[in-house]
């Protein structure tokens, strides 16, 4: 694989791979540190890439390990997943506070699952990842990825329940 062919295989790909380093890495910085860490590991395995079923995937996977082994480097263990992108010039400004404050009450309940399930969470609900993609990343079989899902769901719910319920009482 030469370079014109390594950016072609990088490109549709690259964006997801510094979304999901900002999730678990927080910083900018270190989230654009990781991805280009990760194309260096990709680079260097470039001849191989092709005898991967889903090579995609796999740079997913390797952009994981990464950052995870980032964070045990500087043992920090608090994976943090925030989506900020929600903007609509349309909406008014209350609305748009309300739900930047829901986002926050999310990301402050995902904080509280487990590295698993704030994993899963994150390739399949932000990510929107395929199953099939997610079993590549994770290693996990594909049952056990929709009960954790579920059961991280349902914990979300739970709590959003709760919070909602404690502000009209």
């Amino acid at each position: 694989m030469n370079q014109k062919e390594f950016l072609v295989f990088v490109e549709p790909i690259k964006d997801k791979m510094y979304r999901l380093s900002l999730r678990l890495l927080v910083s900018k910085e270190a989230a654009q540190d990781a991805v280009q860490e990760v194309f260096v590991k990709l680079w260097s395995k470039r001849d191989n890439l092709k005898n991967y079923n889903n090579a995609h995937a796999f740079a997913m996977t390797v952009t994981k390990n990464h950052c995870l082994d980032q964070l045990k480097l500087k043992n920090n263990n608090n994976l943090r997943i925030v989506h900020s992108n929600y903007e609509d010039e349309n909406k008014s400004l209350q609305k748009h506070l309300e739900a930047k404050n829901e986002l926050e009450i999310v990301a402050e309940i995902i904080k509280q699952l487990s590295e698993q399930e704030q994993t899963l969470i994150q390739l399949r609900d932000v990510e929107q990842l395929d199953y099939e993609e997610i079993i590549e990343i994770t290693g996990m079989k594909p049952t056990a990825i929709r009960v954790a899902l579920s059961r991280a769901r349902k914990k979300i719910r739970k709590e959003i329940l709760k919070k909602h319920r404690y502000g009209t009482v």
